[in-house]
């Protein structure tokens, strides 16, 4: 995709995107293009500033993370951990796994299909994916889970 600024006959500019540029020329020539202020179909090309990355090896300092007081120390960190995972253990204490069913059964719950009821289980980042734009609730959790069956 590229972005042009376009500039109708009445003066207005305004930018848009197109496939190519040759993809602007054809949809000039069939008179697709328009001002959306005005109407004007008369559009040509505005003067742009040229867009030139800046190079790839390259770091800003201010990406840099600097360790800071604010930083937690490993003690700290090892603390914040053991407690996320305490968490996770509790709220995964009343659900039910469900493996590689999880999100047929997310979206049955959903549907109103079954009952709605806490489960867990494995979808890949497509899967998941599609369930949050799906508008389906669902999160991932922090740390991974070993499945009942494989567990000593």
């Amino acid at each position: 995709m590229i972005v042009f600024d376009l500039k109708c006959a009445h003066g207005h500019v305004f930018e848009a995107w197109f496939g190519s540029s040759s993809d602007f020329e054809g949809q000039k020539a069939r008179g697709l293009v328009s001002c959306p202020l005005c109407g004007a179909s008369e559009v040509d090309k505005a003067p742009m500033a040229a867009n030139i990355p800046a190079k790839g090896n390259k770091v800003e300092p201010s990406a840099i993370p600097v360790a800071s007081e604010a930083s937690p120390t490993a003690a700290e960190a090892k603390a914040m951990l053991a407690k996320l995972a305490k968490m996770q253990a509790e709220v995964l204490k009343d659900s039910t796994w469900v493996g590689r069913d999880f999100a047929s059964q997310a979206r049955a719950m959903d549907a109103g299909e079954t009952d709605k009821a806490s489960i867990h289980g494995e979808v890949s980042p497509a899967e998941a994916q599609s369930l949050i734009e799906d508008g389906i609730g669902v999160l991932p959790l922090p740390f991974p889970v070993v499945p009942p069956e494989k567990q000593n």
